[in-house]
């Protein structure tokens, strides 16, 4: 890794104190960003403890930052800053030669917040050096996905990323060759295999670092052992012509090279490092992966479905994803318009009424002045369980009214003072009239809740238009004109290149995954592309589309519970994304899900299994399925030994009620919760227990299992599930 890199990753180790946190309900765009995020700093309310992090942040020498991050750590065991607190005591202790130290820290912060290749790309590289062969190929590994994942870090500047994140990649890709080299000297028959596969990746770590003489000098090494002599050759002259400690190393191994080649008796040895150098890299050299694609062709519309897929067409119109945005009916509305139609302010003033005329609803409004004003209710927006309602200006832009009907409580609520940070702008209902930006749907919502949303030009947010209300047939499956096309001329359509549309059934996991990701992982950054297209790949792009993240250590804390796991269900793509059930086993959204299953109103999550939820685990865990109390310690009958019970718990925040975690893999860990407390690290033991508490759940735990749950090594090294290796060298198909 370079210097400048390594310099940078220390630095950006307290992002937190100078980054900015994403709202969460907010689609952020790139060029609205500024305008949406706010300090993570500014929301830990001890002014100690800013001043602690921030005195943290600052400091630069290794043997300060340990003490000060390990002075922090102990003073604030509840902080939100842990995960920071811990990666920076981790980065100080590899430069103190503390390696047991630093991966014990290590271990700390990527529990708490995984997805850090800043931290994953040192620490791959400790690893490494202490034999941790797959350990360090697992965090080499992570951190070349989360490279791909995310959008830079706020601390690290637009024009210094792009060097950094291949800086980064390539140091990943060198880990993976060194790991693969210590495996090989282990693997008996397998041995060239394994140095195969190291050739492959330290020829990538060399694309992209073309000037490293270690890279150069190890590669030397793998051709060496391959007995590729020539090519071996050509490396340990670049690492011998590049000044430094690898120089005399690299000149020893072309001595031996040199003396075991069948030259001409006489052959000088510098005739022979002059060809050996004008040999060259081989042609062969991959670089990193590419992702194939056909040219997308235009969206028809769900319309155009329906004469071959009708039983599918009328089973999705009465889904939730259907019906999710919709011009006005009366029939649509969930909400009391006669009775119970008006909402108070805190004060218990009537700050807004709620009417139907002639089928028509309007909302009437307090401005701050004390007038009222009434505007139209042009669309619905939702039907299952919360219901909002948005009104369309004569420029086009649509605004959401900020009182919503809960159809759980069964009254109106003002949804966004339940969800805002506090003195949230849009939350004072009095501040509709203003219309402002805070409460538009094209920006704020529309990505999500409607199809093929574009941007016409730039400037109003009323120059959006979308194709489609709610998420339609091809927001999934890709545009479908010329498959369409295709059927009509009589055609095999298949999954054809050119014409074919998204065909589930041979889909890779991550693929299935990213398409629901589209509305389901709320850290998506989207930016409107050539064409204006904001949430759909343009014609000649790659289905689905992808976006990148803002990196997770910047969303607002409420996102998540202090133990790292996600409290909010507008991240429950990421949170499934952690879960080594899609990153072990290649599980998707569609093992458990049919998105247009019939009998949307008594099965609306649109479970496979409804009937029996323990079959979406059994699937692929059917070891349990005749030892249910044996693994559950409770009757085989009882909710507890329904498998979500444990590994699903109803932990994450939705519309007014506890949805459950899609961390599949989750266990109840009541260490967690002694150090957080059941408020922010719910254990699933005392969600039914409430009247126990954490040393209990720990002490009935550990006499079930007296190994213990936890899944790292005796080394104290983070676990690591299969990460990307397995897809970056071949997907694994469904």
């Amino acid at each position: 890794m370079g210097s400048k890199t390594l310099r940078i990753l220390i630095l950006a180790s307290g992002m937190a104190a100078s980054s900015l946190g994403q709202s969460m309900d907010t689609a952020l765009f790139h060029e609205n960003a500024a305008a949406q995020r706010f300090s993570i700093i500014d929301q830990i309310q001890d002014p100690r403890e800013r001043h602690d992090f921030l005195k943290l942040y600052g400091a630069h020498e290794p043997h300060s930052r340990r003490k000060l991050a390990e002075d922090f750590i102990a003073n604030y065991p509840q902080s939100w800053l842990l995960a920071q607190a811990n990666e920076i005591a981790a980065k100080a202790c590899i430069d103190l030669d503390d390696s047991a130290a630093a991966l014990r820290f290590g271990r700390d912060s990527l529990r708490l917040l995984p997805e850090n290749p800043l931290l994953l790309v040192p620490l791959a590289g400790l690893q490494v050096r202490l034999g941790k062969f797959a350990s360090a190929a697992a965090s080499a590994g992570d951190a070349l996905e989360y490279l791909d994942q995310f959008d830079r870090p706020a601390a690290i500047g637009a024009p210094e990323w792009p060097a950094i994140q291949q800086d980064l990649r390539a140091s990943s890709y060198f880990t993976l060759g060194r790991a693969a080299i210590g495996e090989a000297l282990a693997a008996g028959q397998q041995k060239d295999q394994k140095l195969h596969q190291a050739e492959t990746w330290l020829l990538r770590a060399r694309a992209l670092r073309p000037g490293d003489p270690e890279v150069a000098y190890i590669l030397g090494l793998t051709e060496l052992s391959l007995l590729k002599l020539t090519d071996a050759a050509y490396y340990f002259v670049q690492a011998r012509n590049s000044p430094g400690p690898l120089q005399e190393k690299a000149l020893q191994n072309l001595r031996r090279i040199f003396q075991a080649s069948k030259l001409p008796a006489g052959t000088p040895f510098e005739t022979f490092l002059q060809s050996a150098e004008q040999h060259g890299p081989p042609a062969s050299a991959p670089g990193e992966p590419a992702v194939e694609s056909a040219p997308l062709s235009a969206y028809a519309g769900s319309e155009s479905c329906k004469p071959c897929h009708a039983a599918i067409h009328a089973s999705w119109q009465q889904t939730g994803m259907a019906r999710m945005f919709r011009p006005f009916r009366a029939d649509d509305v969930l909400s009391d318009f006669q009775s119970n139609n008006q909402f108070s302010d805190a004060a218990g003033a009537v700050v807004a009424r709620m009417s139907l005329q002639r089928d028509k609803g309007y909302f009437t409004m307090r401005d701050p002045s004390g007038e009222w004003r009434a505007y139209r209710i042009d669309y619905t927006i939702g039907s299952k369980w919360q219901q909002a309602y948005a009104t369309r200006l004569a420029n086009g832009e649509i605004h959401v009214f900020p009182i919503q009907y809960s159809r759980i409580q069964q009254k109106w609520i003002n949804y966004w003072k339940l969800i805002d940070p506090p003195s949230s702008p849009r939350a004072d209902v009095a501040r509709f009239t203003a219309m402002e930006p805070a409460t538009n749907y094209q920006i704020n919502c529309a990505p999500c809740h409607t199809s093929h949303l574009r941007l016409n030009k730039s400037g109003s947010p009323g120059e959006y238009e979308f194709l489609e209300g709610g998420i339609d047939c091809e927001m999934c499956h890709g545009p479908g004109e010329n498959h369409i096309r295709a059927i009509n001329s009589g055609a095999k359509a298949g999954n054809a290149k050119g014409y074919g549309v998204q065909d589930f059934r041979r889909t890779t996991a991550r693929d299935f995954v990213a398409i629901c990701s589209q509305c389901h992982a709320q850290s998506a950054v989207r930016q409107p592309g050539p064409l204006g297209e904001v949430n759909y790949p343009a014609a000649g792009a790659a289905f689905p589309p992808k976006y990148v993240s803002r990196p997770y250590g910047e969303l607002a804390r409420r996102a998540f519970y202090k133990d790292g796991r996600f409290r909010e269900t507008t991240f429950i793509a990421e949170a499934f994304r952690r879960s080594a059930c899609f990153r072990k086993g290649q599980a998707h959204c569609g093992s458990c899900h049919q998105p247009h299953a019939p009998g949307a109103a008594s099965n609306p999550v649109s479970l496979k299994f409804s009937g029996d939820t323990d079959q979406m685990c059994l699937q692929c865990h059917g070891k349990f399925a005749g030892a249910i109390t044996a693994h559950t310690h409770h009757p085989a009958a009882a909710e507890a030994s329904r498998c979500v019970a444990c590994h699903m718990p109803r932990i994450m925040n939705s519309l007014m009620f506890k949805a459950r975690t899609h961390r599949i893999d989750d266990i109840p860990d009541a260490a967690m919760t002694e150090r957080f407390g059941q408020e922010e690290s719910p254990n699933a033991c005392l969600l039914c227990h409430a009247d126990k508490d954490a040393p209990w759940a720990k002490a009935r735990l550990e006499a079930w299992w007296p190994t213990g749950l936890a899944t790292g090594d005796q080394q104290g090294e983070p676990y690591r599930t299969k990460s990307i290796l397995a897809t970056v060298r071949e997907p694994v198909r469904h």
